[in-house]
């Protein structure tokens, strides 16, 4: 409360008001005639306001912030987001009732005044001068929209709005003469519009038509006479006068309103009073705001998108320019997601794993040829409880996924297939592939320095048995690990890294790979988009398309809608159609007979890839049929969980697979995804067996080797163990029996293992 000074003299506050209410009825601020300065007064509106005449003529406005809406590719809401719930809409979508309402109770001479209430502010001075304090307003409904207009501009941050909503008479000044330039631009309806659209209501509601929702759960169209006095009491305090929190002072002010209403005559009085019998009539809706909201846990699919939009700069130059653009909301975003692909991969991750397993899964589905991203879930759900997360397993680190992505094993092979039938080795291309080897140096590098095996390392197969010559098609079906290092050290690694960088593959913290040869072996953390997106080039014969989430924006600003520019796939050609045909065909094989057999599709053509790494901690399966490309992880994002004596989703597993456990998850994603759609073929190749007679002892002709792909131990399958068959005439020594898992005795070359992973201090 203001005090007095010694001597009964009045407060600089009430000097201060005197002052003010003098100046405007001697018509000085309405004649536009200069203030004298009020820095005397020691009072400041934005920085300092000099005088009258020397504000800014006109008032920005900013366009108001809205909910923005986000739609699956079939035009269905996915969710809603915004920093504040509004939804714009015009006067005559608003009830009579509560612009009557809001009228009665904040400004009664609205519509006769300008935009100072010459007597209103007579009236107020007179009053607080009398008590001491300022114990009445004089601003007019225009003034109050003025005043929201700055604390709109202000946005978030709490400085400026402290600033917006100070109470000096520098502001004061600003106001009034922002108020009167409104007055005569816009005419009262338009501003009583402006009004009821831009005030905050309590509840995260801005505006009237939220309001409506979040209180009566209806449009603002639909109000009656008692839910709008309601709604225009809580103005003067949404805090205090809560309906959810304090049902009693609600009603006394809703009264309160009801009275001034048939004072003013705008209801009779019985109306009135008949009005203030009826109960509150609350209908909350609560508030939806944000992704954790979505549909068909589209959750971390519809954080992708916002990901996408802060960060690309095709909507705007700066992250805060695109910020500002979100914050602002308006926009109606149609997204490549469709329900069918959606609900199939959450469906298929529910049956699999649960949400308290000691580990996660996490799917992603592109379509080859355009790299729409058509469906994306994980176990663990969108939220900060016990069980939950808001990483985005399935994407890299600088999208809101976690910091390193996950080590690949096995499923990095076929890139290293792809670089060397680009280089012009056969398909028939065959290695001494030892059971045992040092790492081969010196390896050609893209820099010219050859990568040399300074320590010594060495890499071992599976078993003592898996020892070589073999050809690339056994060794894919096998995972030959020296027969990967052989190729790598013959082509060099500048065409491996050549094909990965055309693939767009990058580890997750969008590093590029590092030139050692173990990167052959899947040692680094990729994440799931990234891995579907370049599988998805095999399926459309070496094309290779950038994956994108969003169709189309438009965005809603005052009554205007225009429609934003969104990033493009770019494709670009990663390999030749003979090396992709090539490399389908072999991938073909897996799920056929190998170790995706689990994973495979019974009504059409599939390809893929099982892999297992370090201490059975990442367990994948990559696939893709001709129109679809599918990614699926599994494992603890901590990488601190060894998938050995598990039990996912209900099921025990002695060792998780490749195939076991992602395989199955996305066989059924897959399914239920391409049910009712097209089934082409892929344009296979003619891959010649090896000859019969140097493998009799371990498999019949080499190509039903049923090995287990590397889903072992060490990282790319070092350490298989096998869940493969060994072959139809073999004695079961090419695949293992699942249980024959060697501990290693090798040593690892720097580099081999992925870094500081998701471990202490990462994000899981």
């Amino acid at each position: 409360m203001p005090k007095k000074r010694s001597g009964g003299g009045l407060s600089s506050t009430q000097q201060a008001a005197k002052f003010l209410g003098v100046s405007v009825l001697a018509g000085a601020v309405m004649a536009g005639i200069a203030l004298p300065a009020v820095g005397a007064l020691g009072l400041a509106a934005k920085g300092s306001v000099e005088s009258f005449d020397e504000l800014p003529t006109n008032l920005k406005t900013p366009p108001l912030s809205q909910r923005t809406t986000i739609l699956d590719a079939d035009g269905g809401q996915i969710a809603t987001v915004y920093s504040r719930d509004r939804t714009v809409v015009d006067l005559k979508d608003i009830s009579p009732y509560i612009q009557k309402a809001i009228v009665a109770i904040e400004d009664s001479r609205f519509y006769e005044h300008g935009a100072v209430d010459l007597k209103g502010v007579l009236r107020a001075l007179n009053k607080n001068a009398r008590s001491g304090e300022v114990s009445e307003g004089a601003s007019t409904l225009t003034q109050q929209y003025v005043k929201n207009v700055f604390v709109e501009e202000a946005g978030d941050d709490a400085t400026k709005v402290a600033q917006a909503t100070q109470q000096t008479i520098g502001r004061k000044i600003a106001e009034l003469k922002y108020a009167i330039q409104v007055e005569e631009e816009l005419g009262k309806k338009k501003i009583l519009e402006n009004y009821l659209n831009i005030t905050f209501f309590g509840q995260q509601a801005y505006g009237v038509e939220a309001a409506a929702r979040r209180y009566f759960s209806k449009p603002a169209k639909d109000l009656n006479l008692q839910e709008s006095a309601l709604l225009a009491g809580i103005v003067q305090s949404p805090s205090r006068y809560d309906p959810v929190n304090d049902e009693a002072e609600a009603k006394k002010r809703r009264n309160t309103v009801l009275q001034r209403m048939a004072q003013v005559g705008d209801v009779s009085r019985e109306q009135a009073a008949e009005a203030a019998e009826a109960p509150l009539g609350l209908k909350i809706s609560k508030p939806k705001n944000g992704c954790i909201t979505a549909v068909n846990d589209a959750s971390f699919f519809c954080d992708y998108v916002r990901e996408v939009f802060l960060n690309d700069p095709v909507f705007g130059k700066t992250r805060e320019d695109r910020a500002r653009i979100w914050n602002q909301g308006g926009l109606t975003i149609r997204t490549t997601l469709t329900p069918q692909a959606q609900e199939s991969v959450q469906d298929s991750l529910d049956d699999h794993v649960n949400k308290s397993d000691s580990v996660a899964a996490a799917v992603t589905l592109v379509e080859p040829g355009t790299g729409k991203i058509l469906g994306m879930g994980q176990s663990k759900p969108f939220g900060y409880d016990k069980n939950e997360t808001e990483i985005n397993y399935s994407v890299d680190h600088g999208m809101g996924g976690s910091n390193f992505g996950f080590p690949t094993g096995s499923t990095f092979k076929p890139f290293v297939a792809a670089a060397a039938l680009e280089e012009g080795r056969p398909v028939t291309q065959e290695y001494s592939s030892p059971y045992e080897m040092p790492y081969p140096e010196p390896v050609q590098t893209c820099s010219g320095k050859p990568w040399m095996n300074e320590g010594g390392e060495t890499v071992p197969n599976e078993s003592e048995s898996e020892v070589g010559p073999y050809r690339l098609k056994e060794a894919m079906a096998l995972s030959v690990n020296t027969y990967f290092v052989q190729m790598v050290a013959d082509i060099g690694l500048c065409p491996v890294m050549k094909m990965t960088n055309g693939l767009h593959v990058v580890q997750g913290n969008g590093d590029k790979l590092p030139e050692v040869p173990a990167v052959s072996l899947g040692s680094k953390g990729i994440s799931p988009l990234t891995m579907a997106s370049a599988y998805a080039a095999f399926a459309s014969r070496g094309m290779y398309c950038t994956p994108i989430a969003i169709e189309s924006i438009t965005q809603k600003i005052g009554d205007r809608q225009k429609s934003l520019e969104v990033p493009k796939s770019t494709c670009s050609r990663a390999m030749s159609e003979k090396t992709a045909d090539t490399v389908n065909t072999l991938l073909q094989g897996v799920v056929d007979s190998g170790t995706g057999q689990e994973a495979g599709l019974t009504d059409r053509a599939n390809a893929g890839k099982t892999g297992t790494t370090d201490e059975r901690k990442n367990a994948w399966f990559v696939g893709y049929t001709p129109n679809l490309s599918g990614a699926v992880w599994v494992g603890s994002a901590s990488q601190q969980v060894k998938m050995v004596n598990v039990t996912i989703g209900g099921v025990p597993h002695a060792k998780v697979y490749g195939g076991s456990v992602p395989g199955p998850i996305w066989r059924d994603a897959m399914t239920g995804a391409l049910s009712g759609k097209e089934a082409p073929s892929f344009n296979l190749v003619n891959i010649p067996d090896p000859d019969q007679d140097r493998d009799d002892d371990r498999d019949d002709d080499g190509n039903n080797g049923d090995g287990n792909n590397g889903d072992g131990g060490l990282v790319g399958g070092l350490n298989s163990g096998g869940n493969g068959n060994g072959g139809n005439g073999g004695n079961n020594d090419g695949g293992g029996n699942g249980g024959n898992e060697p501990d290693p005795t090798f040593s690892i070359p720097e580099g081999f293992i992925q870094g500081p992973g998701n471990g202490p201090g990462g994000r899981d």
